[in-house]
């Protein structure tokens, strides 16, 4: 029935295309009610974007610059355009659910210059009920094989002023890992960098988040703020700034999104991001499996008094297997010892020498010995590599971690999003899926959709995290709350997840080996179920979880889901999402540094008896930070929790099926 619903849309497309060119083009979302006009006149293309009768992107530009011949911006001509709608039901191997149903309204306009140079290029819009996005195609043809892109200044012209949640950059050299700031449009001050994701709250209680989707061959998508309008800009090629993209044709830019709802977790709920990328490149995925690891380096490679010595050896990783293998954590990185990488570097502070080499092991580590006892004990061996270790010998690499049985990795140290960059990311996704090895991206850009294209892709950092408990106090739970409507609408958020020593902003202390964090234990236990991550980290020590309550729930909860749905938001100060795993729901609530009691309902359970496992903030817990409390009862899709949060606290809850 599909086929045939698609293959009617077709040729009511194909009949549309020979009507007469028309210089304003309207497409609408299946349910009406996001609107985005096209127009063009002597000025260029130009849109506009309402969402429920309200204008939310007034007059704005669509433009791309070219080295040779300049702006593709006068005497421009809508010719033969097309419009039809797209659906789509496809699988996510690694993602917040695993089938989605897609479905949009396209307009493909073909744009031509009416003067002596004659370039042409294409449009694509897609509008679904969640968002809007355009990107540009642009076709081989006779006079232009090749481009140089030297900026894509698509304009945003936000309407009313909204409040802004965003991540000012310096410049393009960057983790993209900062505190999010919160302010009007209007005072944002012109020509800073703005990340990506961006949340825009307008004020009658609509949101639009700005990123892009399916970043491949081009540079990474800022925002700034020129002449008081919003405006996009591209990651220059290095040791330049002019030239943002080389390409041969036929070549497309990555989809420029705006996801839009009048409800803030409809965003989170999203699947925007991965319609707008292609199906997997990966054809045989039973290896593919998500799971959390552990973090040695993260708690200072703590270990118990042994008979032992501690270092870059088969004992001290054993001693973090065993560990694995006990409490159903499906993964251990190898990283370090003494800030000395696994293998053999003449580099210092975990930057490369000029005989650095990740294929081999330091002297006393026997990977093969190791990789082999893990695999005994069902666990798989990962590693922690430097970028600029890794990619000039890629192949050769990945060849020798198969060979040793290694499942998968962190890449670390990139800290750019050119166009080079981007390319030799997806270059290692392709090594690493010919190998059998999933990826971590760490110092590194934003997901794109792509872990549907490439679901080796398991995780990406792109955020400040608790890895900075280890040097500073910043990430406190005021921070944690910023970043479910930013960094983590664009996909899997990597955050150093799982320290078990919670402290308040009075008691927290700067701890190199064995980090406190800010914030309760319930808070951080949420941060399992409130971000999306595939490969979520256990990165304190044994020592630091056996018998301690709340354990147990680290050891049961998923990481890959079916599911998703956001229960209850407010900006900036709590979060609580829903997520199934087959038909067990866990719910997570983080909050911010103002104690709150709210009022939960479970109506997102279906119907039936479901037994709940509840953790919560303990009555001390603002004293005493890892104090929870944890009761059973038995719930339905009727029942409402009542939960008092402790400043920078929170609440998970496991809930499963009953016969009561």
């Amino acid at each position: 029935m599909l086929a045939v619903k698609y293959l009617l849309i077709i040729l009511f497309a194909l009949n549309f295309t020979n009507t007469a060119a028309q210089n304003n083009l309207i497409v609408t979302s299946p349910d009406k009610n996001i609107s985005f006009k096209l127009h063009v006149d002597p000025a260029g293309l130009h849109y506009q974007v309402v969402y429920k009768g309200t204008l939310l992107v007034d007059d704005s530009h669509l433009n791309i610059s070219f080295q040779n011949g300049g702006a593709f911006t006068h005497n421009l001509e809508l010719e033969k355009h097309t419009l039809r709608h797209l659906e789509e039901d496809y699988d996510l191997i690694v993602g917040k659910t695993s089938k989605v149903h897609s479905a949009c309204n396209q307009l493909l306009v073909q744009v031509s210059e009416k003067n002596n140079l004659k370039r042409q290029l294409s449009l694509e819009i897609k509008i679904f009920n969640d968002g809007a996005a355009f990107r540009y195609q642009i076709p081989d043809q006779h006079q232009w094989k090749s481009i140089n892109i030297t900026e894509e200044n698509n304009t945003f012209n936000l309407t009313q002023n909204p409040v802004v949640l965003t991540l000012f950059r310096e410049n393009y050299t960057t983790s993209h890992e900062g505190i999010y700031n919160k302010l009007n449009l209007s005072e944002i001050k012109a020509d800073t960098l703005m990340d990506l994701p961006a949340l825009f709250s307008f004020p009658k209680g609509v949101f639009m988040a700005i990123t892009e989707a399916n970043l491949r061959d081009y540079g990474g998508m800022y925002l700034t703020k020129h002449q008081g309008v919003l405006q996009s800009c591209i990651s220059p090629l290095p040791n330049q700034t002019e030239i943002k993209v080389k390409a041969k044709l036929p070549h497309a830019s990555p989809w420029r999104v705006m996801m839009i709802s009048d409800r803030l977790g409809a965003l989170i709920e999203s699947n925007l991001l991965t319609n707008l990328c292609g199906p997997s490149k990966i054809k045989d995925i039973s290896w593919i499996k998500p799971g959390k690891t552990t973090f040695p380096w993260w708690n200072g490679n703590v270990t118990p008094d042994t008979s032992f010595a501690p270092g870059n050896n088969y004992e001290t990783n054993m001693y973090y297997v065993n560990f694995c293998a006990k409490n159903s954590i499906a993964y251990h990185t190898v990283v370090e010892y003494g800030l000395h990488e696994w293998y053999v570097s003449d580099g210092v502070n975990f930057q490369p020498g000029p005989h650095t080499d990740p294929s081999k092991a330091v002297p006393g580590l026997d990977m093969q010995k190791l990789c082999d006892s893990a695999k005994k004990a069902g666990v798989g061996i990962r590693v922690w590599v430097h970028f600029y270790a890794l990619y000039p010998k890629l192949e050769e690499t990945f060849t020798q971690y198969e060979k040793w049985g290694v499942k998968g990795l962190m890449c670390d140290f990139m800290d750019r999003d050119d166009q080079e960059m981007v390319n030799m990311q997806e270059e290692i996704l392709q090594s690493a899926a010919r190998h059998h090895l999933h990826i971590q991206f760490h110092g590194t850009y934003k997901p794109t959709g792509l872990n549907r294209t490439y679901p080796n892709e398991f995780t990406r950092e792109a955020t400040l995290n608790y890895e900075n408990d280890k040097w500073n106090d910043i990430v406190t739970p005021d921070a944690d709350i910023n970043i479910p409507f930013t960094r983590g609408l664009a996909g899997s958020t990597d955050y150093h997840l799982g320290g078990f020593r919670a402290a308040n902003p009075s008691t927290f202390k700067v701890h190199y080996t064995a980090p406190m964090v800010l914030g309760t234990r319930c808070h951080m236990l949420a941060m399992y179920v409130v971000l999306e991550n595939e490969q979520g980290m256990v990165c304190d020590f044994p020592d630091a979880y056996i018998g301690q309550p709340g354990f147990e729930f680290i050891k049961e909860v998923p990481l890959s889901w079916d599911e998703t749905k956001a229960v209850s938001t407010k900006l900036s100060e709590w979060v609580t999402i829903a997520r199934r795993k087959d038909s067990d729901w866990y719910l997570g609530t983080i909050n911010s540094n103002d104690a709150r009691n709210l009022t939960t309902p479970l109506s997102f359970l279906p119907k039936g008896n479901y037994t709940a496992e509840i953790y919560s903030d303990a009555p001390d817990a603002n004293i005493n930070p890892n104090h929870l409390t944890k009761v059973t009862q038995q719930v339905t899709s009727q029942t409402i929790l009542n939960t008092a949060l402790a400043a920078g606290g929170g609440q998970v809850v496991h809930l499963y099926k009953s016969g009561w």
